[in-house]
């Protein structure tokens, strides 16, 4: 099958590696435009273009691909010249408007990941974590005028393990959803594939907010575990320190029990800092931190930022307390 390949960030190239390597064509890319990225702030292609590049296949750079917009003009003229077989489609980052639809026999074909009608939107990864779920898995579907209401060509499940986090978790069904969409297209060619309309009630994972990801100790910690874990690495969980925003990476659930052996019953937020660990009190348990960033510093373990604190009675209780040296809030 003759494709042109539509997607930007890191996951979205490695499944373009696995269709190049396959025995379908990969006659061209389309991708956004080359963004500012590190402390220069200089432009940088995206993920996409740079495997393109390297395999010598055609990137087409557009942020709209509306009829009205030059680049997206462009793209639609450079489509109409290659008439590809199918547009597969992976976090490409922008709309495909109506009238474009139809510009493939099989037409544009997104890889969620998720299992549809599950988490449609810009999250599902998270969503799935975030939820405590402990499988989720990739949809292949032909994409329609909703969103991610397309009808079903192909899906698969996958488990999410206890230590996942979005990044993780994400590699791991980009290789699956990779897999699944060369498949598909093999068996598309054949007529081996009858599209089938989502089925049950959708949910819904919108764009994450710097605000979802704030840490609320108030929650059992095994719920504060999966939240941490849904915003890892990006955009970050979080929570204040004496006004100052820090930044924790993800956390372990542990029995409410100290090193020397005696029972810990911290309140939420509550810190008790060990020689190699740091303990906190959630709504419901006691998580244990991983990492730690302060403002305008690396991320450190945990346990060593713990060995430089200085707390009242060896603990910090977060909120209106008879603590008011240090808290997390």
């Amino acid at each position: 099958m003759r494709l042109v390949f539509a997607g930007t960030p890191a996951p979205a190239a490695a499944v373009l590696e696995q269709l190049i390597a396959s025995e379908h064509t990969v006659e061209a890319v389309i991708t956004r435009p080359d963004a500012r990225q590190g402390r220069g702030r200089t432009l940088h292609p995206s993920a996409v273009a740079q495997v393109a590049e390297a395999h010598g296949i055609e990137v087409l750079k557009a942020s709209r691909l509306a009829a009205d917009d030059e680049q997206g003009a462009l793209v639609r003229a450079r489509l109409a010249e290659i008439a590809p077989d199918c547009i597969p489609v992976v976090a490409y980052g922008a709309l495909v408007p109506a009238d474009l639809l139809d510009a493939a026999p099989h037409g544009w074909v997104n890889l969620h990941f998720s299992l549809l009608p599950q988490w449609r939107g810009a999250a599902p990864v998270q969503a799935a974590i975030a939820a405590g779920q402990e499988s989720t898995g990739v949809t292949v579907f032909r994409i329609d005028e909703g969103l991610d209401t397309g009808p079903v060509l192909s899906r698969c499940e996958a488990p999410i393990a206890a230590q996942d986090t979005a990044a993780s978790l994400l590699e791991r069904l980009a290789a699956v959803g990779g897999e699944l969409m060369v498949d598909t297209f093999t068996r598309a060619e054949r007529g081996e594939i009858t599209p089938q309309p989502q089925v049950g009630e959708g949910t819904y994972a919108h764009k994450i907010s710097t605000e979802f990801a704030r840490v609320d100790f108030s929650q059992p910690a095994e719920v504060v575990d999966c939240r941490i874990r849904a915003v890892t690495p990006a955009p970050g969980a979080w929570c204040e320190l004496e006004g100052q925003r820090v930044k924790l990476g993800p956390v372990t659930p542990v029995a409410p029990v100290s090193a020397a052996g005696d029972p810990v019953d911290l309140a939420p937020g509550q810190l008790l800092a060990e020689k190699k660990r740091v303990l906190v009190g959630t709504g419901a348990g006691v998580v244990a931190l991983g990492t730690i960033q302060l403002p305008g510093k690396k991320m450190i373990p945990a346990a060593d930022w713990g060995r430089n604190l200085s707390l009242a009675e060896g603990a910090v209780r977060c909120g209106d307390t008879d603590y008011p040296s240090r808290s997390f809030q």
